[in-house]
């Protein structure tokens, strides 16, 4: 049809695209370009208060680098304070276990000579120290490796980082000795501590503890134990589980079997609790006559 308008009308945003600037800033512009000049100490006075501000946040600026400096050293020496700390508390621990270790053997020397070398007693108490953890042990058995996921740059610091659900937990290596148990191990240890029957395998911060001892990444746990036992393990569900962690954390872990492995004896004496029938005296039953 001819004589009409466009059939479309523009909308607002075509609008706002063909007209960007507001007509108010073009009046603005042109009253400060027809009137008359600012004077010069006005402007004298602008650029001198640009220039206050500038010096002021420089100054700020200047005196919060000094005091973030002046930290650092400082925090540095309590942080290298710490570790030295640490480490110092580490090694006397190493040597009162190593005077503990040396005191156990020269008990269980003086024991096997009053009860004599071929003695059945002396025989079956050294069987029951091995079953215990309370004395090294010596067979064929597997190695469970399990390590953290392989770390990964983190695009923000530029550091290697381990990715998220990628570390190994405490329940983690708890299940692996427990599966080890369950296909028939005789003795278990995790980074060389040995198990027993009242160890602990927990979390303390970011560290895992065996009986209170810290262990770190990759974490084997050594068992002896029959000659299927590997089988068992694998096929298990802590095998199942282990699996699954590799998929879908990226957590690391392998097994392999092994000849003449040698578990040491627990680092502590393992308390013993005996069983006692209850003395007390029951209630009198009271009963009701009519």
């Amino acid at each position: 049809m001819t004589g009409q308008g466009p059939r479309f009308q523009p909308d607002l945003l075509t609008e706002m695209f063909r007209n960007p600037l507001d007509p108010g800033y073009a009046d603005a512009a042109e009253r400060r370009a027809s009137g008359p000049p600012k004077p010069a100490w006005r402007l004298a006075g602008a650029r001198g208060l640009r220039l206050v501000v500038l010096v002021a946040i420089g100054l700020l600026l200047a005196v919060a680098y000094r005091h973030v400096v002046a930290g650092e050293p400082e925090s540095a020496r309590a942080h290298a304070g710490l570790v030295d700390e640490a480490r110092g508390a580490q090694e006397r621990t190493d040597e009162l276990q190593a005077q503990a270790d040396a005191l156990r053997q020269e008990v269980a020397a003086l024991r096997a000579q009053a009860l004599g070398a071929g003695s059945g007693e002396l025989r079956a108490l050294r069987e029951q120290e091995a079953a215990t953890g309370l004395a090294k042990v010596v067979g064929d058995g597997v190695i469970v490796t399990v390590s953290d996921a392989p770390a990964q740059v983190d695009p923000t610091t530029g550091k290697q980082v381990t990715p998220e659900g990628g570390r190994v937990l405490d329940v983690d290596l708890q299940d692996v000795a427990n599966g080890l148990w369950a296909a028939g191990a005789e003795a278990v240890a995790v980074n060389g501590q040995r198990l027993t029957a009242t160890s602990t395998i927990r979390t303390a911060g970011g560290a895992i503890l065996v009986d209170f001892r810290p262990v770190t990444s990759p974490y084997q746990v050594t068992a002896i134990g029959p000659e299927n036992m590997l089988d068992s393990f694998l096929k298990g569900p802590s095998g199942a589980q282990l699996r699954g962690l590799k998929a879908k954390y990226g957590i690391q872990f392998s097994t392999s079997q092994r000849d003449d492995l040698t578990l040491p004896a627990a680092g502590t004496d393992v308390p013993l609790r005996y069983a006692r029938p209850d003395v007390s005296p029951s209630p009198t039953p009271t009963g009701g006559g009519r």
